[in-house]
């Protein structure tokens, strides 16, 4: 009889094991994985370049970009490098037309800009043009708040920068642009 009360407290003490041992493998496998990495924007630009390992060291100078890592085609290019400048990620890679990747100097010219604040735009279009970079838009107080201006990387991306200089409404930002536009001749 003592037998069978042993083997009957050994048998709960093994289901319960058991149980616990799936509870944690289900646990486990319904442990949620964020669907953007940490340390990622929502929005991640993706530059493609003709020169993206010369890209990436100008980018370093330019901006003070840090590389995050940089992964290598078989032919030695770079398929696909992460920098991040400030609180922003972006990835950069050499041009490949075979797979729809064009630069923009395949392209005739950029298809969009990147917009980045900094502390001191003065600076950080000096900082960008010693590096290379040439001025698209000269550093001017613009009607929505913000010191900017615009550069032309040597790859041909086109990077505005900025330094947020006040707080405006949008009623006091529409009324700027409209002196805006009707210094520049534009009637609406």
């Amino acid at each position: 009889m003592k037998q069978k009360s042993v083997k009957a407290k050994r048998k709960p003490a093994a289901k319960a094991a058991r149980k616990a041992a799936k509870k944690a493998a289900k646990k486990s496998a319904t442990k949620r994985v964020s669907p953007i990495p940490r340390g990622y924007g929502t929005v991640t630009p993706q530059l493609t370049v003709r020169g993206a390992a010369e890209a990436i060291d100008f980018y370093k100078r330019a901006f003070g970009a840090r590389e995050l890592m940089r992964m290598l085609s078989p032919d030695g290019t770079v398929m696909h490098a992460e920098l991040r400048i400030g609180d922003s990620v972006f990835f950069l890679g050499d041009e490949s037309p075979d797979m729809g990747g064009r630069s923009p100097q395949a392209l005739g010219g950029a298809t969009g800009s990147l917009h980045v604040y900094v502390r001191n735009v003065d600076a950080a279009v000096k900082r960008a043009v010693d590096a290379g970079a040439q001025v698209a838009m000269a550093v001017a107080d613009m009607f929505w708040g913000d010191r900017y201006g615009k550069l032309r990387d040597p790859f041909g991306h086109e990077w505005g920068l900025a330094t947020h200089t006040e707080d405006l409404t949008p009623a006091q930002q529409r009324k700027r642009a409209e002196e805006y536009a009707k210094q520049m001749g534009q009637h609406g």
